[in-house]
């Protein structure tokens, strides 16, 4: 009998891993919930008979429980590098781009190369957390938050949490070692139903969905992060076993990742000849932003070759291959209900427009500020009016300008 339920646990792990990859990964479930949950509930009821027979990789390890003191520091292997930021400034009334900055980047490695074009990816940069996942023999054995990029800290049990993260390697090919960078966040629907119920619970709401996952990844107690629906994206390799056949470029990490079972944004990554259809495909992405199901801040941009990241190599604390090229700040429309004054520590008075609240650049925005009086008569800031807001820099809202079309019809004397 004892073996017939490990057979059994065994079964029932690797269906059950099927079931959850259609499902969190692919998009795609093969069986209804019902079909699932009896499924769980029958390996449930073996391994709690059996335990010694429980899987690393079992889905009854997702749904935590273990509540820690704190967090162990982990050093990493590789540095967890940051990126250079390139902007691309909006002429709103023109509705074109001023790429002067990529273009710099692109002639700088084109110069460094010796080559005339150089062929870049694109993909999304996430507003999230980076996290490291290692995995031996196919088995996730440590997850890491990036930290200072020298050392971060040890969220095993939570990470193993977030349903769509394999806790083993899928396929019959697997390293035996690999290192897999990549984001945690939050999806937009997650976050608005977690805020629902934060309110419901008389609690603070989260400011935006990278806050949000924050919280919820540093969690001492991993039952608390499971229920969070967090999510991650795969977004490169650190370490790869030697003996293992070695991607060419990063496409080939991307399709190895997927094939490996992490989920990837296909759809948002692009292999780019010339850096004209790395542009084009920034513009591209910058009208989808809103529609996409997360938050992303810009796109990645990165030399394909792996051969020649190597050959360009890294500068300070960033690579000479790859760079951030950030989006303008978010804009969104509300209505001026007041406009009030603060006076600084100084003395200095700045009018502040305060507004029904709107959504705009991952929070929500119920005050802008006017700079000075200048500027409001400049603008002609009325209460009562339609007003556009930006996060300046994604951080600082401001009004940008009235819609004056929408100004409500003053009564005639």
């Amino acid at each position: 009998m004892p073996q017939q339920a490990q057979q059994k646990i065994q079964t029932l792990t690797a269906q059950l891993n099927q079931y959850a990859h259609e499902y969190y990964t692919l998009d795609a479930p093969s069986v209804p919930d019902s079909e699932y949950d009896r499924l769980y509930r029958e390996l449930e009821a073996l391994e709690a008979q059996y335990p010694a027979f429980r899987l690393p990789e079992s889905p009854t390890n997702r749904v935590g429980g273990a509540v820690l003191d704190g967090f162990e520091t982990v050093t990493h292997a590789v540095p967890m590098l940051s990126l250079a930021n390139a902007f691309s400034p909006r002429d709103d009334e023109a509705g074109t781009f001023d790429h002067a900055e990529m273009r710099a980047f692109d002639e700088r490695v084109c110069k460094d190369l010796g080559t005339a074009h150089t062929e870049y990816i694109i993909e999304p940069k996430f507003d999230g957390l980076a996290i490291s996942l290692l995995y031996q023999n196919g088995i996730l054995v440590q997850a890491a938050t990036r930290g200072d990029g020298t050392t971060g800290e040890d969220v095993t049990e939570n990470i193993k949490t977030v349903r769509n993260i394999p806790l083993k390697l899928r396929g019959d090919e697997v390293p035996d070692l690999i290192e897999v960078r990549g984001e945690v966040l939050m999806l937009k629907a997650d976050f608005a139903a977690l805020n629902a119920r934060q309110l419901d619970a008389g609690q603070k709401p989260f400011a935006n969905p990278r806050n949000a996952a924050a919280g919820s990844l540093r969690q001492l107690n991993s039952a608390i992060t499971a229920q969070r629906k967090l999510h991650f994206f795969g977004y490169g390799i650190a370490r790869l076993s030697t003996a293992f056949r070695q991607p060419e470029n990063h496409a080939q990490e991307i399709e190895l990742l997927a094939r490996l079972g992490f989920s990837e944004p296909q759809a948002q990554i692009r292999v780019c000849a010339h850096i004209r259809e790395v542009l084009d495909f920034y513009e591209t992405m910058s009208q989808q932003r809103p529609s996409l199901p997360y938050e992303i801040d810009g796109m990645v941009v990165k030399v394909n070759d792996l051969r020649q990241q190597q050959m360009l190599g890294f500068v300070s604390r960033a690579p000479r291959w790859a760079i951030a090229h950030k989006f303008p700040a978010e804009e969104a429309l509300t209505t001026v209900e007041a406009i009030d004054v603060q006076v600084g520590r100084t003395g200095s008075i700045t009018p502040v427009a305060r507004l029904a609240p709107v959504f705009v650049g991952g929070v929500t925005v119920t005050n802008a500020t006017l700079h000075n009086q200048d500027e409001v008569s400049r603008k002609d800031v009325r209460v009562g009016d339609t007003v556009v807001v930006r996060r300046a820099g994604d951080v600082i809202p401001e009004v940008v300008r009235v819609v004056f079309e929408r100004r409500p019809m003053q009564p005639e004397n």
